[in-house]
């Protein structure tokens, strides 16, 4: 980084810092996804004519009372920041040397509407790994058959009058997943449409009383050692991994191959 970079980085750390002291009103989820956006076009290296690097590992270094805040709103902040990391590297043409990863961590050092990002290039392996996303909290499917409903017996027990004991299940043979209503009292609705037995993809919405079940294939990584040196210590970290532009890509009939 040569000392005009030095000077523009510093000089956007003090404005950012001085707005923060006038306007304690807490950062924004998009100013962190703009935070994110910045720091590829600014790392992209040209490695070749046809291929353009950026990291695909990133802290994110956040005020604790905006570390509070963001991570209070639970999982769907860190997937839609993977989905924009990943899009906005789609739509620059970067690539990434492994599966993106981002990390909230908790900076006292910070001043309230400060984000701090630091970013390094990452190898690892990475695993696609199917879950179901309720009431804020994320159930990894680890089973061929997972029933749900508010039954002590269920697999997954919800807090939902308007549901059975065993409402539905999900059915995964390790490619494709499957949803069966077990004859509950009040039916249940895939995307919108009320069914008894269907495919669900990616991203499937299952409705059965006042509870949403949104169906997901995440990616879990296995990083190999970080390309940089964190001098802050050991601040509280939150990590998801994220999709990444090498997915497996959809079979015909909307599952992953």
């Amino acid at each position: 980084m040569g000392i005009l970079d030095n000077f523009e980085k510093g000089l956007e750390r003090a404005v950012n810092g001085a707005f923060a002291k006038t306007f304690r009103s807490g950062l924004q989820p998009v100013e962190i996804s703009s935070a994110l956006k910045r720091e590829l076009d600014t790392k992209a290296a040209v490695v070749s004519r046809d291929r353009i690097l950026v990291p695909n590992s990133f802290r994110v270094h956040l005020a604790s009372s905006d570390y509070q805040r963001m991570t209070g709103i639970g999982q769907t902040l860190l997937d839609d920041l993977n989905q924009i990391v990943v899009q906005h590297a789609a739509q620059q043409g970067f690539q990434f040397a492994g599966p993106v990863t981002i990390d909230l961590v908790d900076d006292g050092k910070l001043t309230t509407g400060v984000v701090q990002i630091d970013s390094s290039n990452e190898q690892g392996n990475v695993s696609w790994v199917p879950v179901l996303d309720i009431a804020g909290k994320r159930h990894p499917i680890t089973k061929s058959r997972t029933i749900i409903g508010r039954g002590s017996d269920a697999d997954i027990t919800i807090d939902d009058t308007g549901t059975s004991r065993k409402h539905v299940e999900i059915l995964w043979d390790g490619a494709h997943a499957q949803a069966r209503d077990l004859g509950s009292t009040n039916g249940s609705q895939l995307n919108g449409q009320p069914f008894q037995r269907a495919n669900i993809e990616p991203d499937s919405v299952i409705q059965i009383g006042r509870t949403t079940i949104v169906f997901r294939i995440v990616a879990q990584s296995k990083p190999a050692a970080r390309g940089y040196a964190d001098s802050r210590g050991g601040a509280p970290t939150t990590r998801m991994p994220s999709n990444d532009p090498e997915r497996p890509p959809l079979d015909p009939g909307g599952f992953w191959r």
